[in-house]
């Protein structure tokens, strides 16, 4: 008698579903429906099944069942930063979102770069997600055609968008950079500098914050501004610290991008032996958690994160599944952290 061929002898190597169904002395149909929606079994036909699938080392072609159910259970993210703490905390909202209904997530690292994003998304579009999580909502013009043409549900993240047609999920984040140089200004600051570094859409709109704020007070004074391309570091806000006091001498208080700057600009004062904020008062935006515990503790916005990418994952779900949903701009606030430092 001929001993059964091997399921991994054939060509191709793959352990098939009808192999699966065949080990556990069900219909192709039933293994199907037993892996792909297991309520619609019994626990007993669906623990068969479970052992067939153990036994062969079957792993479900995602393409096949894409084209039979229409999904490909697959979402696209895309954010700028892997490093960031900011993104991280996004990203562990997606996830904490989308495990339960068994989506996996592709997620891609732009690097601030608009050549990145287009490469990125270029190549994830061929696994026919189900939609796309992106960070921000300028992107460049090879980006938008792809997503006009693909018709997949996009959710952006981390900001606002005017349209109500556009799907999206964050804060105002010129109303956050108005309101931190709004609180400085009430706590009698009035040579208050901003320094931003990468240049990204969320920086440039807390600058244009903090500039409004400062025009309806009649403070705005260009030379307090400074701004770089360089990503954002602990020591590029002890450097950026140092040439803004050399440039302005009488800055009384700095507004900075983010707790990252803010922590570095802290750092260097002490060095210095500044009095923070005796001397400047110092701010950030993020409220990262060290901030809370830095001597003196940063003066910071607290923005919220996690729930930006767990809701934005969660209105994306709704639109996959042809939901209408009653907003489609959610608005999660942010809020003034006022510590020690400011």
């Amino acid at each position: 008698m001929n001993k059964p061929e091997s399921p991994r002898s054939r060509a191709s190597g793959r352990v098939t579903l009808a192999e699966v169904a065949a080990r556990a002395g069900v219909g192709t149909m039933t293994a199907s429906r037993a892996i792909s929606q297991p309520d619609m079994v019994s626990p007993a036909l669906r623990a068969r099944v479970a052992q067939a699938v153990a036994e062969l080392g079957y792993v479900p072609n995602r393409a096949a069942r894409a084209l039979a159910s229409s999904q490909s259970k697959v979402i696209v993210v895309l954010v700028p930063s892997l490093s960031n703490a900011v993104f991280t905390e996004v990203l562990a909202g997606i996830q904490d979102a989308l495990e339960a209904d068994g989506y996996q997530i592709l997620i891609g690292n732009t690097r601030y770069s608009d050549a990145e994003e287009e490469k990125l998304l270029g190549t994830y579009m061929q696994s026919n997600p189900d939609g796309i999580l992106l960070s921000g909502l300028t992107h460049s013009k090879r980006v938008t055609e792809l997503l006009a043409s693909s018709k997949l549900p996009v959710v952006s993240m981390m900001d606002l968008a005017s349209s109500p047609d556009a799907l999206s999920v964050g804060f105002s984040q010129l109303q956050a950079g108005y309101t931190m140089t709004r609180y400085l200004l009430d706590k009698g600051y009035r040579r208050i500098g901003f320094m931003g570094a990468q240049r990204d859409e969320r920086t440039l709109k807390r600058a244009e914050g903090y500039r409004r704020a400062l025009q309806e007070a009649g403070r705005l004074d260009p030379q307090l501004e400074l701004m770089v391309g360089d990503p954002s570091t602990i020591a590029l806000g002890a450097e950026l610290l140092g040439r803004m006091l050399s440039v302005t001498p009488d800055c009384d208080a700095i507004f900075c991008c983010n707790d990252d700057l803010a922590q570095g600009a802290i750092f260097q004062c002490q060095r210095r032996g500044i009095a923070v904020p005796g001397r400047v008062a110092i701010c950030g935006f993020n409220d990262l958690p060290v901030s809370a515990w830095m001597n003196p503790s940063v003066t910071t916005i607290a923005t919220p994160r996690y729930r930006v990418g767990f809701e934005a994952a969660q209105l994306l779900r709704a639109v996959i599944r042809g939901e209408h949903p009653s907003s489609t701009r959610i608005d999660l606030g942010f809020t003034l952290m006022a510590r020690e430092s400011a």
